[in-house]
């Protein structure tokens, strides 16, 4: 990018390259995250505000200094964390403002040569932000999940800023926390301009350029190459076939063309996509030596390039807004497949694929050891502290990086402590170990027992919130049932089954799950909520599709293995294993570009034969910047034509098998999952002919037998949308005017008009074009049946485009009276 290059650039930039984000808040401790382009001793600084209202600066109460790490020439982060100056700390419903000192030659937010830009909502200029209540009915969360630069639709953070504009004084109505629960960057999904530009930003900040190694095969020579040679929409080939990659397996060469690879390219990411600093005020045209590698298809290649930089220029547009969002909501983040890329650690077959080729463990390294610094430090500060193992990350990540990525002793120091697979030295693939009865990928770091978690526990006045890993604690069948070998002695991939894992290992369900909500068992917090990155229950289509998927072995389409309900034996372990200690559980969850709510019953037989009863109110939000045709259409009314069913189900404790039913009073038709094999005892089998096939009524021995446990699924059905903030100028993107466009124009304002109807568009169940959700209780200590959580799913209105509207769902909370007990049990199947 001669002319317009960062280099030429940086000397006009401010300081703060992205950030401030303000991350984790509680009652004595504030982290905020920053990126600079020198070194600095960070300030942190934190105010009191006059009756809590935000308006005017009270007095100083928080500090907290600390030194940035060097990632490069020219990069330069931290995540500095204040605590009271004297015993003080924060007040519940207040709104608190903070400031960030960088040194007298510096300044510190509201500098011009720091911070050119607004990221406050008050005359004061510093951000502020939100304590949460204790009072459930004033608790307000946002989540969102997916956010792709060119992605379709509009970019929901961006709306969420209108949002908090509106209600900046109210500290009990503006947003006091802030979930991203999946995919904050696509490291495999890149729009062919913004690799170009990631590229250079990272081997520019970095000030060196890392060399990755290619090798097709074991015993085949090592190569190097720089991510600057590897031109954007030409990477699909390269990373599946010397990194393992599967982006690309579902006949979507697309959706790799433009893989991150480098350290310094998933950097880059994350500060493109939360600040504004870094992207120049002009894309460049195409470079001609990626015209040239394109042949006879340079037209088409051209064609692509400006239609992405199109989207990209409309989502840049928006990033001031959303900068503003980050540094005024506390904001905790998750660990997803599209931080690294798509498919990420999703079954045995991938992590033997991946990790079995030096290039595919040094780019998930690169993508996992970015995450750790842009995302992991801010959600576990105390990870990071001086002595802890994340601290010695960052050391090792400095000297790595001074050694201009050629130092391998630090690189393996990086790699243990990120719990990177070990690798056999005969094989070269990754070495499993056993976890009660699944494997688990084996490091180094689990032998210690001090190991970076990317889970983590929040515990807030009225509610507590556990973040789950369901990644890199997977658990992964033990024995290949083909052919009858154990995973480590497995030499050909083809050998390997792709059976369903079970997306946390039984020490995950204890750690992440069983020991955390046993630390605040007593301590009367009235809410729990769980955040996954993918959902418990989805659409019946998705699961058909996956089914579908699975049976014919094509496990890397549609995201099979990613649903909990794929895999029975999980979802009811994981269902059993939340009821243990808790009544009512709100979970959140994204991944699959719609929004919706979902309420389970769940009724279980207690020690002494009581059913007792539970509750468990999935939210789902997404995408924030990533609708598709297919999500559009699930919006409208013509899902209505195949609505969400109810589904029954039943299982055993000792048997861990799901069974779905269909009841009839006390009749139960059995529909999945065989029960002759295994008890219950069967007492009495007849059979009859029945519309053709064959029905086997079983009679179970006792009644102890009959199912431990059942569960109901719901659907709820979404308010029709009201009208809530009416857009800015800057939030109405432009339409991309092609020659093709032109020439339909007439025709196209027909089918807009009529595809674009409220009648139509404002559907009953789910909600398919970009958004965010907020979340709010309705909450009565004194009568069971009022505890409410409230979904308010935000979105651009497609028949009125300078509004933004949203669509409410309510989701009971109340522990429902157990249905009668099962007494007679029907399976029926084909002859």
């Amino acid at each position: 990018m001669s002319g317009n290059s960062l280099l030429d650039r940086l000397p006009q930039l401010p300081l703060i390259l992205a950030g401030p984000i303000v991350r984790r808040v509680e009652s004595h401790r504030v982290t905020v995250w920053v990126a600079l382009q020198r070194p600095s001793l960070v300030t942190l600084k934190v105010y009191s505000t006059q009756d809590g209202a935000g308006l005017v600066i009270d007095r100083q109460i928080f500090q907290g200094s600390q030194q940035t790490i060097s990632l490069g020439k020219y990069l330069y982060l931290v995540a500095v964390t204040a605590k009271p100056i004297q015993s003080e700390g924060l007040d519940a419903e207040k709104i608190y403002a903070y400031d960030l000192d960088f040194g007298s030659a510096e300044g510190s937010l509201i500098s011009p040569s720091v911070n050119p830009h607004p990221i406050s909502y008050f005359d004061h200029k510093l951000p502020t932000f939100a304590t949460t209540p204790i009072n459930p009915n004033h608790l307000r969360i946002v989540h969102g999940s997916c956010r792709k630069p060119h992605g379709s639709g509009r970019d929901a953070l961006s709306m969420l800023d209108l949002l908090i504009e509106e209600n900046a004084y109210q500290p009990s109505l503006r947003p006091q926390q802030l979930f991203l629960t999946g995919d904050q960057i696509y490291g495999d999904d890149v729009a062919n301009p913004l690799l170009y530009l990631a590229t250079e930003i990272g081997d520019t900040l970095l000030g060196w350029v890392e060399q990755l190694p290619f090798q097709r095969s074991s015993d085949s020579e090592t190569i190097y190459k720089e991510a600057r040679n590897l031109l954007p929409g030409q990477r699909s080939d390269l990373v599946r076939d010397y990194g393992g990659f599967t982006a690309m397996l579902p006949n979507q060469p697309d959706k790799a063309k433009s893989h991150l690879l480098s350290f310094g390219e998933y950097v880059a990411m994350y500060l493109l996509v939360w600040s504004p600093i870094l992207w120049p005020q002009e894309f460049p045209q195409i470079p001609d030596r990626l015209l040239s590698a394109m042949g006879d298809a340079k037209d088409k290649a051209a064609k692509i390039w400006q239609e992405e930089v199109f989207a990209l220029g409309n989502f840049c547009t928006h990033l001031p807004r959303v900068r503003r969002v980050l540094a005024n909501v506390p904001t905790y983040m998750i660990f997803d497949d599209h931080d690294v890329s798509d498919d990420c650690y999703l079954n045995q077959q991938w992590c033997l694929r991946v990790f079995g080729k030096p290039l595919g463990r040094r780019v998930v390294q690169n993508a996992v050891l970015a995450y750790a610094i842009c995302q992991g430090w801010g959600n576990t500060p105390e990870q990071f502290e001086l002595g802890k193992i994340g601290n010695k990350l960052l050391d090792a990540t400095v000297k790595w990086s001074q050694s201009q990525g050629s130092d391998e002793s630090d690189w393996q120091a990086i790699a243990h402590y990120l719990s990177m697979p070990k690798i056999d030295p005969k094989t070269g693939l990754p070495l499993f170990r056993s976890d009660g009865d699944v494997f688990i990928l084996d490091s180094d770091a689990l032998d210690e027992g001090n190991y970076l978690s990317w889970n983590y526990h929040l515990v807030d006045r009225c509610f507590e919130v556990l973040v789950l890993d369901t990644r890199t604690w997977r658990g992964y069948p033990l024995i290949d049932e083909a052919n009858s070998q154990e995973v480590n002695q497995v030499e050909n991939l083809d050998d390997v089954s792709d059976r369903l894992p079970i997306l946390l290992s039984p020490t995950a369900f204890d750690t992440q799950i069983r020991q955390c909500l046993a630390r605040t068992q007593n301590s009367g917090i009235p809410i729990t909520i769980i955040v996954l990155p993918t959902n418990i229950e989805s659409l019946w289509l998705i699961d058909v599709i996956q089914q579908w998927h699975l049976s014919k072995g094509r496990v890397f389409e549609s995201d099979v293995g990613d649903a909990w309900n794929l895999n029975k034996k999980g979802f009811s372990q994981l269902l059993a294993t939340l009821f243990e200690q808790r009544d009512r559980i709100v979970v959140f969850s994204g991944d699959i570009h719609y929004s919706s709510a979902v309420r389970i019953n769940y009724w279980a037989k207690t020690s002494d034969n009581i059913q007792s009863s539970k509750i468990l109110a999935q939210l789902t939000s997404s995408a924030l910047k990533n609708a598709e045709q297919k999500t559009y259409i699930i919006n409208t009314k013509v899902k209505a034509l195949a609505p969400e069913l109810p589904q029954d189900w039943a299982g055993w404790y000792g048997i861990p098998k799901l069974v779905e039913i269909q009841t009839i009073q006390e009749r139960v038709k059995v529909v999945d999952v065989p029960i002759l094999e295994e008890p219950p005892v069967i007492k009495q089998i007849r059979s009859h002919w029945s519309n053709g096939n064959i029905a086997w009524e079983i009679t179970v021995s006792d009644r102890e037998q009959f199912p431990d446990w059942r569960y109901r699924i719901e659907w709820m059905r979404r308010q029709p949308a009201k009208e809530s903030v009416r857009q800015k100028s800057d939030l109405l993107v432009k339409e991309m005017q092609t020659a093709d466009h032109k020439r339909w124009k007439n025709l196209q304002k027909l089918v807009s008009w009529l595809w674009r109807n409220r009648w139509l568009q404002d559907g009953e169940e789910a909600i398919g074009y970009s958004n965010f959700s907020l979340v709010s209780f309705i909450w009565s200590e004194a009568t069971d049946g009022d505890k409410i959580v409230v979904q308010d799913v935000y979105w651009r209105s497609p028949w009125q485009h300078k509004y933004i509207v949203y669509s409410r769902y309510y989701v009971s909370l109340k522990l429902d009276n157990p249905p009668p007990q099962i007494r007679e049990i029907s399976q029926f199947k084909l002859p």
